[in-house]
């Protein structure tokens, strides 16, 4: 029997549409047997995703999203099967997340310099958390005001580099994030690598110090990936002995390309993270 993983999704504690609850609980209806809830530098949704996978008897893996600039692009770390109660995982992620708001302000007044008015307060509305709004709250509350079609089509006029309401920003170092994973008795993966625009060279640069540091597996295949990238990065993993991980990066049904447990299956002669972590 073929295990169905999915390590990598979002609730509302991030930037997720639905609570972790309902995360856990369309996972299970969607066939998940292991799931891990990923959100963005923070953990706090964990408790609430352990109880409901109890509930209904599916495995969850705790994990985090962590934000890290990496050559002027920021780069995703996942850790899996952490204890998201270690203080040095909770310091630094509280370092990370600090720096989030700042970032929607400045976002704002620079859609607010083009004549985009009130855009932080509506992004605000969108966030559970308003310490933690991050560009997916200001691309809703833009879809809801009727501006854009879609979230990706904010992105691509508004939020992307090079466009009016991008701020660049510098989150934790490749090094730090890996470490506080670490520490947390984690293991670190590479998220959805076939997203960052990256060079051949800068991608074997990042290979090189992620493994240097500490690090374990990468995302072979991904909500992101095509068919292509995940041959890519199937034979990165291979070349360099890491481990393959499976996830759709899900944040909401209107929001992502694939649904919970519905990615494609690892390449069969890749060594599956869950391996070490059940």
């Amino acid at each position: 029997m073929i295990l169905n993983a999915d390590l990598h999704c979002h609730s509302t504690v991030s930037d997720g549409w639905l609570t972790p609850t309902e995360v856990v609980r369309r996972a299970a209806a969607n066939g998940v047997s292991l799931l891990a809830l990923t959100d963005h530098d923070e953990v706090g949704g964990l408790d609430e995703a352990k109880a409901t996978a109890h509930e209904l008897g599916i495995m969850l893996v705790p994990g985090v999203e962590i934000s890290v600039t990496f050559l002027e692009e920021t780069i995703h770390i996942v850790g899996l099967g952490i204890d998201h109660y270690n203080p040095q995982l909770l310091d630094g992620l509280r370092q990370v997340r600090s720096g989030r708001d700042q970032r929607a302000v400045r976002m704002s007044e620079a859609l607010d310099a083009i004549g985009i008015h009130g855009v932080l307060e509506g992004a605000r509305r969108f966030a559970r958390n308003p310490a933690l709004v991050g560009r997916a709250h200001f691309a809703r509350h833009l879809v809801a005001s009727g501006l854009m079609p879609d979230v990706n089509t904010v992105f691509r006029y508004y939020l992307a580099r090079g466009k009016p309401g991008y701020v660049a920003h510098t989150w934790a170092m490749l090094e730090d994030a890996v470490g506080w994973i670490r520490t947390a008795g984690g293991l670190a993966v590479i998220a959805h690598p076939a997203r960052y625009r990256l060079s051949d060279h800068d991608m074997d640069t990042l290979f090189d110090r992620f493994v240097a540091c500490g690090g374990e597996a990468v995302e072979v295949v991904s909500g992101a990936h095509t068919e292509a990238e995940v041959l890519k990065f199937a034979s990165i993993a291979r070349r360099r002995g890491l481990l393959a991980s499976r996830a759709s990066d899900f944040h909401g049904e209107k929001e992502s390309p694939v649904d919970l447990g519905r990615c494609d299956p690892l390449p069969p002669d890749l060594t599956p993270v869950w391996s070490k972590l059940i």
